[in-house]
């Protein structure tokens, strides 16, 4: 088999590869788990926390991106007014488990917070996120008010030349990007770069001028410092915001990575969809946010 269609196929097929294992025949990947090496790490079969231990060990550590005494924002996806299994909003675990790392990690504080669709404080509750950030020692933060967002150039933006950014993403140290992954029906999939349209206050602008550029072109504003892609529950169809349980299916994986090309162009693999069918991924390829040819990264699969 292909180098690149094992790739291809081992992430449609849910991430094979033991834990530790190191890819065959990709000469530039033979490194020990926990090396830090590797551009991506994939997990699959655990709870969400727990695979994100995992996988942020075979990162290199917490430690390697958060750092004693800075200031952290997180931004997990707390769109709609869906409990956990509706896979509408990022698994409360998941962002509990971060929130305690960065902590463990030194950081002062850790603020969480979205730009909601549906009704602020009923996401945030019912959700289970706000919940667990409280119960992490975190801090969750409204993003309801325009008074939060500052305005902004987008020096490098094709269509999008401004926009005004919530000010913790502006005043933080560390930036974590956490989406779910998800259908939507505009997009095609919410990953990483879509997940940012929750830290922008007028993101009907975007859908007006041009979704697909303007997803790319805010990505070459603030990069987030680390993705986590939540891909233990996984909406399918109905998307962003679904209709029933029946939407949903069952993956428990995870995806970490500092590039969010890589990240969203893995996750549209594991959704079973090409990354080319993704017209941000191939944009934001080619105005260098990152990476969507996986078979040129230091990929590690770990199976739980």
């Amino acid at each position: 088999m292909k180098r690149r269609d094992f790739i291809i196929k081992s992430l449609q097929g849910g991430i094979l590869l033991t834990a530790g294992a190191s890819i065959p025949g990709l000469g530039r990947q033979i490194f020990a788990a926990g090396s830090g090496n590797y551009d991506l790490v994939a997990v699959k079969g655990g709870a969400p926390g727990d695979m994100f231990d995992k996988g942020i060990a075979s990162m290199g550590g917490i430690k390697k991106f958060v750092k004693p005494n800075s200031k952290v924002v997180i931004k997990p996806n707390i769109g709609w007014d869906t409990t956990p299994e509706r896979a509408a909003n990022t698994n409360p675990e998941l962002v509990s488990r971060v929130v305690k790392r960065c902590f463990e990690a030194g950081a002062k504080e850790v603020y969480v917070f979205d730009h909601t669709c549906d009704d602020w404080r009923r996401a945030y509750s019912n959700s289970g996120i706000e919940k667990a950030v409280k119960d992490a020692g975190g801090t969750i933060v409204p993003g309801n008010s325009e008074s939060y967002y500052h305005k902004v150039n987008v020096k490098n933006g094709k269509l999008l030349k401004q926009a005004k950014v919530h000010e913790l993403i502006l005043e933080s140290d560390v930036f974590i990007n956490m989406p779910i992954l998800k259908h939507h029906g505009s997009a095609r999939i919410t990953v990483c770069l879509k997940n940012l349209m929750g830290v922008v206050w007028d993101r009907g602008y975007w859908h007006r001028t041009g979704l697909h550029q303007c997803i790319a072109d805010f990505g070459t504003f603030r990069k987030p410092d680390l993705n986590i892609v939540d891909a233990y529950y996984v909406m399918k169809k109905n998307g962003p915001r679904g209709v029933s349980k029946s939407d949903v299916v069952v993956m428990k994986s995870q995806i970490i990575s500092t590039d969010p090309v890589a990240a969203d162009s893995a996750s549209a693999l594991l959704f079973g969809i090409k990354p080319e069918d993704v017209p941000y991924i191939t944009i934001a390829d080619s105005m260098g946010l990152g990476v969507k040819d996986l078979k040129s990264l230091n990929i590690e699969r770990i199976v739980m």
